[in-house]
């Protein structure tokens, strides 16, 4: 018995090995790309960010260790477009949060035509950044824009260039990107929300609860895994957002708009340092991956208490 048992060993360690051989060979045509496009991009760009690479066919590029970070430290205009990207990021999350809670509890009523409700509030996600801009440019127009000349029928001052005066273009540009990112926020609210037992509101109404304790005590906490992952998200995709900015302002007027993304961008295809860019997103990626960390080991505490 024990030589039978002995023998069977070296066979499954064997069999083991296989089936993990085997597991690789079948991963491998997805993992590929992954690493294709993904990987060694983003390695190749941290390195890139410790070098003095510059445009140019005969360019030389050497290692120049931390000089594009001391040199950044004192870039004031760097800090202020990470400061407005601050502003637009964290204003688009939180307004887009809101807008689309406040629309996925209307779209989970039993009302009719609810499918088409529903349809219609797709529309945005499925237009390219590039075309959503292009659209609310023409909307915009100080000249021949449709929002000008409501305003002019209803007798207000109709002459505003909302995205050519400084004061306006940033908070403009803002409920652009509200409108442009609602669309994923409410399916994914509209989700968690059907997903929330309904014995639990129909026990607080029989207890007495008002419409709006049973949202702030059911509906809301059951949320909150979902409300966590997707303002995570949120975040994320605002603050890295390019297309859309870029084609409404290209930062101004005056750099008003001068998201680090963009910033980033003109130090790298119109001036030609890539090295100094590359650091410039090594910078945004090791902030912003920090302010997160914090940011969800808050969340998770919590929810464990």
């Amino acid at each position: 018995m024990t030589a039978a048992l002995e023998a069977a060993a070296p066979r499954r360690k064997r069999r083991r090995g296989t089936d993990g051989r085997d597991a690789w060979l079948l991963v491998l045509p997805a993992l590929l790309p992954v690493m294709l496009f993904s990987v060694y991009p983003l390695v190749y760009g941290v390195l890139l960010g410790f070098t003095d690479a510059e445009a140019g066919l005969n360019a030389e590029t050497h290692f120049n260790g931390l000089d594009n970070y001391v040199e950044l430290a004192g870039n004031g205009l760097f800090w202020e477009s990470f400061r407005i990207g601050l502003v637009w990021a964290f204003s688009v999350t939180i307004l887009q949060f809101l807008a689309s809670l406040g629309l996925a509890l209307l779209l989970n009523l039993d009302l009719r035509l609810r499918w088409l409700a529903r349809t219609l509030a797709l529309i945005p996600w499925a237009m390219p950044p590039v075309i959503i801009a292009i659209m609310w440019q023409l909307m915009l127009n100080p000249g021949y824009g449709p929002v000008n000349r409501m305003l002019d029928a209803v007798g207000l001052p109709s002459d505003v260039n909302w995205l050519g005066e400084a004061s306006i273009a940033l908070p403009v540009v803002i409920i652009v990107g509200v409108w442009a990112g609602m669309p994923q926020t409410t399916v994914t609210l509209l989700a968690g929300l059907q997903s929330v037992p309904a014995e639990l509101n129909e026990a607080a109404a029989i207890d007495g609860a008002s419409t709006w304790r049973r949202f702030w005590h059911v509906t809301l906490p059951a949320l909150r895994p979902i409300v966590i992952a997707i303002t995570t998200l949120d975040l994320i995709w605002n603050f890295n957002s390019f297309a859309l900015v870029f084609v409404l302002t290209a930062g101004g007027p005056g750099g008003t708009t001068m998201l680090p993304s963009l910033f980033a961008y003109n130090e790298a295809f119109r001036y030609g340092n890539f090295g100094y860019a590359a650091a410039m997103g090594n910078v945004m990626v090791i902030l912003i991956g920090a302010f997160l960390l914090f940011y969800l080991r808050g969340q998770m505490r919590r929810r464990l208490q």
